[in-house]
């Protein structure tokens, strides 16, 4: 059914070697496609654009406005040289905003142009967290079912054993064993079933992230992820892993940190914003007038205006003091956020590094003693059934035993790559334009 090349368990683990897609494409190319192919960086990436445009655009004056206007014409003969008071007229005025909201609102969307750097940062660190995860998950049923197909050959063995003693009438064979070695046949090939429908939604999901579908797993050996967890790990150290202050400060480097403290900052200039409504809007107009020679022939002087506005927010209890007060709560709410994010990856981290310290060690309980072990007792069991010492039945639960152990040490290797993974994600930083770590 699937093409599979043979699980090595030695001392120092399951072989960590390159593991490749159809195609020959490999997790880390299957994570950079992804990346590549991700609408949701796109999107981020236009609209980064958009508020570079709005930012410049923000910064500047409004547009003036012209009015062109005749006043005083006289209704009984509409001659515009009749009345000293008739005028074309033609004016301009400019509204300047409040303070410095030009400069303010330009920042401020300078800042939320800088908010979308990080959030594409952490979106690719995400992106291959959950490739990464998929992929395992897919690798895991695939390999199980390598494991099941590799251990049928051998019921389907036990099965040919015990239909000759039947056969021969040796030892004490009877005929429910007969019936048990197909039953346990029968039972494998469900567990292939589900095993399979497992790995075709697996396969699913991850195709979802791909430009181009992958049809199957041409190598199934467990990939060597990147592992710079256990590096930062190593070079904290246990010491400082417990001291949740100093892990903190590691952690505000995270993308997902950083964009908070930008969110901060977007919040602070708001609350600035704000107060600038306290300060009078200013407007200035002019006008100049046109008139005609009187009806003798008479030059008539031209009329020239000049004025100026502004507001007067004298009354600011219930709107002014209102919103800079709800500007200042939304800082503390966004604050109170990175708070809570930052205990989550404290607590995030506490686990993952727990968890795998556990599957270290249970990874080399497996290795080292547990699987042979058990192997040791199959073949003790075969040997009893066949000096007519044990019945089949022992046999068979051995047998059993025995591969359920096995993928259960497969599945230690699985979580562990998860958590590596998982730990990856947490220990993300971001790098500045220039290339630096921030």
């Amino acid at each position: 059914m699937f093409r599979i090349n043979t699980l090595c368990i030695g001392a120092a683990g399951l072989l960590l070697s390159t593991t490749s897609f159809a195609n020959n494409l490999s997790l880390e190319e299957a994570i950079g496609q992804a990346i590549a192919n991700d609408p949701w960086l796109t999107a981020s990436e236009y609209q980064q654009e958009a508020l570079d445009n709005q930012s410049i655009a923000a910064g500047q004056l409004p547009d003036p406005k012209v009015s062109v206007g005749l006043a005083n014409l006289p209704t009984d003969t509409f001659d515009f040289d009749q009345e000293a008071m008739t005028q074309l007229k033609f004016g301009v005025s400019q509204q300047f905003p409040r303070g410095k909201t030009r400069r303010l609102k330009q920042q401020q969307l300078a800042q939320q142009s800088e908010q979308t750097v990080f959030q594409r940062e952490n979106r690719k660190a995400m992106v291959t967290l959950t490739i990464t995860q998929l992929w395992l998950d897919w690798l895991k049923q695939e390999k199980i079912i390598e494991l099941i197909e590799n251990d049928r050959s051998l019921f389907e063995d036990l099965a040919d054993i015990v239909n000759a003693n039947y056969a021969s009438a040796l030892g004490k064979t009877q005929q429910h064993d007969i019936i048990q070695a197909q039953v346990e046949l029968t039972r494998l090939e469900d567990r292939l079933f589900r095993l399979a429908e497992a790995a075709d939604i697996h396969q699913a999901k991850l195709n979802e992230w791909l430009p181009e579908p992958l049809d199957t797993l041409t190598n199934l050996a467990l990939p060597p992820l990147p592992l710079n967890a256990s590096n930062v790990l190593n070079k904290l150290g246990n010491n400082i892993l417990k001291n949740n202050d100093t892990l903190s400060q590691h952690f505000l480097q995270h993308p997902k940190i950083l964009l908070l403290d930008q969110q901060i900052t977007v919040s602070d200039t708001a609350t600035q914003l704000a107060k600038q409504q306290y300060k009078p809007q200013w407007g200035i107009s002019s006008s100049y007038a046109w008139r005609d020679d009187d009806l003798m022939g008479n030059d008539r002087a031209d009329l020239l205006s000049v004025g100026v506005t502004f507001d007067a927010p004298f009354f600011t209890a219930n709107r002014q003091d209102k919103q800079v007060s709800a500007t200042i709560a939304q800082t503390e709410a966004i604050k109170t956020q990175k708070y809570q994010v930052l205990r989550q990856f404290i607590a995030e981290t506490n686990q993952a590094t727990a968890k795998l310290q556990r599957l270290d060690q249970r990874q080399a309980l497996y290795q080292t003693r547990l699987l042979e072990e058990i192997h040791e007792q199959v073949e003790a069991s075969l040997t009893a059934y066949t000096n007519d010492n044990a019945d089949f039945n022992q046999v068979v639960r051995a047998r059993i035993t025995e591969l359920n152990s096995r993928i259960d040490a497969l599945t230690i290797d699985i979580d562990r790559l998860k958590t590596i993974a998982q730990l990856n994600y947490l220990f993300t930083t971001t790098t500045d334009s220039t290339g630096a770590k921030r």
